[in-house]
């Protein structure tokens, strides 16, 4: 029997399938919790079929994955620049994009609990990889990857850390007022967080 071949990911057919699945998820989870959602569940709400599912996800953990990281993509990765070195204007923005991201999953997801640990380890693990490639844009040829590497653990958790709690204790503060309060914060112990004779101040956002 030959082997089947996994979908072409750039044919237009493709793509609408894919996004038929995850938006026939996400209406799944805001009515169920994670745990008794079938892959039955998904394809009736989709209108495919099983073997359709299976082509594009190995299963509903696989799905959610890459819903969390679409998001993240979308709501984070998008508005900052990955090209560039980290600053605290960028560390500024990334914030703020953080819990616009943790304000929407809250939205599109009613029973949050049921998968809020998947989504703290996808979010913390995405950070920590965009934050090392930030950070090692701004250090010195010299810096020591192993620092570089755990000055990007540090920050993702503290980040994360710091926009979880804003969210879950009612968003009372503005993203922006949270971003310019806590970076002096966390920025303290990054040496080199700035390019190399770049110390511009850090842009207000009003």
């Amino acid at each position: 029997m030959a082997s089947v071949l996994p979908p072409n990911p750039k044919d237009p057919r493709v793509i609408r399938t894919r996004q038929l699945i995850l938006d026939a998820f996400i209406r799944q989870l805001n009515r169920k919790d994670f745990n008794s959602i079938t892959i039955s569940d998904i394809t009736s709400s989709a209108t495919i079929n099983r073997a359709t599912f299976y082509a594009h996800f190995p299963d509903k953990y696989a799905l959610l994955e890459a819903m969390l990281s679409e998001a993240f993509s979308r709501l984070v990765l998008d508005k900052i620049d990955a090209e560039a070195p980290l600053t605290e204007e960028s560390l500024q923005k990334l914030i703020i994009a953080l819990c616009d991201y943790h304000e929407s999953s809250r939205h599109c997801v009613k029973k949050y609990d049921s998968v809020a640990l998947m989504i703290e380890e996808n979010i913390k693990l995405q950070l920590e990889s965009l934050l090392l490639q930030l950070l090692s844009r701004a250090a010195a040829d010299t810096a020591d990857l192993k620092e570089i590497t755990t000055a990007a653990i540090m920050l993702s958790c503290s980040v994360y850390g710091l926009t979880y709690r804003w969210n879950m204790e009612g968003r009372i503060e503005s993203p922006a007022g949270l971003a310019q309060r806590i970076v002096p914060l966390i920025s303290g112990g990054i040496p080199f967080l700035y390019p190399p004779g770049n110390h511009a101040g850090v842009q207000r956002y009003e």
